[in-house]
């Protein structure tokens, strides 16, 4: 077998692969999602649906400064 016979049988082999591989792809296109008994929000358990609202900390402009700095060329 000389080195044009096996270069085109890589060739080939390489794209038999690639064409295996779009083949078994999956990925899931845009779809309507259908609301079930009229509800058409996506909801929560019933045990999570009613918690306090989350605080943000005070502290955060300062670690967000603190980083800025950080990333400064010296």
């Amino acid at each position: 077998m000389n080195i044009k016979t096996a270069r085109a049988a890589f060739v080939l082999t390489g794209l038999a692969v690639t064409g295996a591989a779009m083949a078994a792809w999956h990925q899931p296109g845009p779809a309507i999602l259908s609301a079930v008994h009229g509800e058409g929000l996506c909801h929560l358990p019933r045990a999570q649906q009613s918690q306090a609202a989350v605080k943000p900390d005070s502290d955060l402009l300062l670690l967000v400064y603190g980083l800025a700095q950080g990333t400064r060329a010296q």
